[in-house]
């Protein structure tokens, strides 16, 4: 515990506070991409130790919130099959659909599984050779390549009652859709160490350069973000833009190589669509065609399904940083995480579930 303390010290936390004041001399919006950072942030209150001028906003970094509303239909429509054992993590059950959702197909009588690892859902398959198995394959760079390796896994076996429903994202070609958008407002970015341990930080140089905008690497703990913060604003105020590595201790330049050798022999960069936000070019990946024995939208023929979001919803501009939570007119009341509107509720990397979890009496007291 010594070692993960160390990062949650309040003396290094203050005295970093304290450093980020000293060099600040005006405004800066700064965005941290992962879900875990967010939910980091609001729990110690790290947005209220810096100074005021400094606004922290919140990113598309949470792969459940970014997951397509009418791929959790076809989710539902998969596991719907009586033939079917749908293998899921558990934050992906409560995730509304345009009707319904995992859990209500679970409580139907539908075989609908918690693992907690893709390898589970192939151990589900060798187990029931009378079931389709189908794992639900969702999120960043991070998780890419050990669905991958589940896939693969399952060809060499020769599990033909094995499947993915795959929505893989990719996070630079999101932070450059919200660069080249008219209405962005952010100077520099907390990149996520969990994706930059697996890719490494190279990719994010061209941004840099493209939009001489900042980009730090960044960790989950307080001592991390706010380091991340003080090495944001030196090169804002100093006038650079470069990527640097806060988080050393996880990520290298190059990333975990024969990660990335699985995810590339197994996925390809394909276009793909983002909930709230619209598809973005070359930001997803798919199952090679080598794979496609293994498809799961393709072997349920779900792949034309499209769905739209509920117009109360303001999930695109709070994953886009231009609105918060609590500019959500459903926020704590239509919308929360026993009731969720949008995935941003329920999700545990979610803003909006951060703020629920973590603001809302203080917004309370504020408004009475």
């Amino acid at each position: 515990m010594k070692y993960i303390d160390e990062y949650r010290d309040e003396h290094v936390v203050q005295s970093l506070a304290a450093q980020i004041a000293r060099r600040t001399t005006r405004p800066w919006n700064l965005m941290e991409i992962c879900g875990g950072q967010t939910h980091t942030i609001m729990k110690y209150g790290l947005d209220e130790l810096i100074p005021a001028g400094i606004r922290l906003v919140h990113g598309p970094g949470c792969p459940v919130c970014v997951t397509p509303l009418e791929v959790v239909d076809k989710a539902i429509a998969i596991a719907s099959r009586a033939e079917v054992t749908f293998a899921s993590y558990g934050d992906m059950l409560r995730v509304p659909g345009s009707h319904s959702d995992l859990f209500r197909v679970k409580a139907a009588g539908g075989d609908v599984r918690i693992v907690y690892s893709p390898m589970d859902a192939v151990k589900l398959a060798r187990a029931l050779p009378q079931r389709q198995v189908v794992f639900f394959g969702i999120g960043f760079e991070t998780t890419a390549p050990p669905n991958a390796m589940a896939v693969w896994e399952a060809r060499r076996e020769g599990l033909n009652n094995f499947s993915m429903l795959v929505s893989h994202v990719l996070v630079p070609p999101a932070i450059r859709l919200l660069l080249g958008s008219p209405r962005n407002l952010v100077q520099g970015f907390i990149a996520p160490g969990h994706v930059c341990t697996v890719m490494g930080y190279w990719q994010y140089e061209a941004l840099c350069l493209d939009f001489h905008v900042p980009i730090v690497v960044g960790g989950f703990e307080p001592a991390d973000l706010l380091e991340a913060v003080d090495m944001l604003v030196a090169q804002l105020e100093e006038g650079r833009a470069v990527v640097e590595n806060q988080y050393a201790r996880s990520v290298r330049y190059e990333g975990n190589v024969p990660a990335q050798r699985i995810m590339e022999q197994v996925l390809e960069v394909c276009d793909r669509k983002w909930r709230g936000i619209g598809v973005i070019p070359q930001s997803g990946l798919r199952l090679r065609e080598e794979f496609a024995a293994y498809d799961a939208e393709r072997l349920f023929g779900v792949g034309e399904m499209t769905a739209e979001e509920p117009p109360e919803c303001i999930s695109a501009e709070v994953l886009q940083g231009l609105k918060r939570p609590t500019d959500c007119p459903v926020f704590g009341a239509a919308c929360t995480p026993e009731n969720p509107m949008g995935a941003l509720m329920v999700s545990a990397e979610g803003a909006c579930a951060a703020y629920y979890h973590y603001r809302r009496h203080s917004i309370q007291s504020e408004v009475s």
